[in-house]
């Protein structure tokens, strides 16, 4: 007998009968269970191919928001069951794995932001979604990587804010909008990774080769780039892009959804700099997987809980992000 323990530690993958067939059990139990599975780009290929949609944070928050299903399985990150449960609160948002945290909302502990908010009264505050909900009650609007400037832009140029937790997303944006946003130091580690060098060094081999940055890099980086932008822009240009090679500068995850939109085109991912590894992958999304998600859904467990108190005031600045991306058109 599983105990839901064991589900909760990651226990149970070696008790998984190994002549199940696993698409076709977790296809039966969301249709028995009226459930979605939702996945993120940065997803291992075996999760994305089997989830009911997949798409980046933006696309995500706003698939949690209308979809009329009893559960929700979020193959991401906790911020991101976090975000599901706000946006959702009478549903059910399960994650395969509960400590698949991640780096850039660990780099802004909430109490630590709050006082940070506190000594700047004067200022509107714009957190970006990879944040606990903690920091996000403490925020007037949120933010995607496919949201951000034209958020920041629907502010008076003279409004004095306050951006976090990703000071390289901030600084992109302060540079193309002429703003002056105060920044919070904060940084994914997988973005902070991408070396300098060897990207050139890919150019060299690929010298047509249109380079592809996640906002999230490092400065020195994105001035590498023929574009920056979410992984969702970056899968939009590589598919109406006429360019055969493309070197992708983001969580190697993406390039599954690349290569299986557009597989006569080569897409090389941009190395880190302290590995001979190929690509850079985040370890906190590589916890999920298709084991953990049959449990999962099988179990009901394990199940995402925001504090009713945070969850009130954290609904807000979502619920405005989703307003004003729908008039955007974003």
């Amino acid at each position: 007998m599983i105990k839901e323990e064991w589900v909760h530690k990651g226990f149970v993958d070696e008790l998984i009968d190994k002549d199940i067939n696993l698409r076709k059990e977790i296809d039966k139990l969301r249709k028995e269970k009226n459930a979605v599975i939702l996945a993120h780009y940065y997803q291992e290929g075996e999760i994305q191919e089997i989830a009911d949609f997949v798409g980046d944070s933006l696309a995500l928050a706003q698939w949690a928001a209308k979809t009329n299903a009893d559960i929700l399985v979020l193959c991401g990150v906790h911020f991101m069951g976090e975000t599901a449960k706000i946006i959702c609160p009478d549903k059910k948002v399960l994650v395969p794995d509960l400590k698949a945290g991640c780096s850039l909302a660990d780099s802004c502990p909430a109490d630590r932001f709050a006082q940070f908010v506190k000594e700047h009264p004067d200022h509107t505050v714009i957190s970006y979604v990879n944040t606990t909900a903690a920091v996000k009650a403490v925020t007037d609007v949120v933010v995607t990587s496919t949201n951000a400037k034209q958020i920041v832009e629907s502010f008076p140029k003279d409004e004095k804010i306050i951006f976090g937790p990703d000071r390289n997303l901030g600084n992109y944006i302060n540079s193309i909008t002429g703003r002056r946003m105060l920044l919070w130091n904060g940084a994914c580690h997988v973005h902070e990774q991408f070396s300098v060098e060897k990207i050139v060094e890919l150019k060299k081999q690929y010298p047509d080769a249109p380079v592809l940055v996640h906002p999230e890099c490092k400065g020195a980086v994105v001035k590498l780039a023929d574009l920056v932008g979410s992984t969702a822009a970056i899968l939009k240009y590589a598919v109406k892009s006429d360019k055969k090679d493309f070197i992708v500068a983001t969580e190697s995850g993406i390039l599954y959804e690349m290569r299986k939109q557009c597989p006569q085109k080569n897409f090389i991912p941009a190395p880190p700099e302290d590995s001979t590894c190929a690509c850079n992958e985040c370890n906190f999304m590589r916890l999920n997987t298709i084991e953990k998600l049959y449990n999962c859904l099988k179990y009901e467990y394990p199940v995402i809980e925001v504090d009713a108190d945070i969850a009130k005031k954290a609904v807000k600045p979502i619920q405005r992000m989703l307003e004003i991306s729908a008039k955007l058109g974003l």
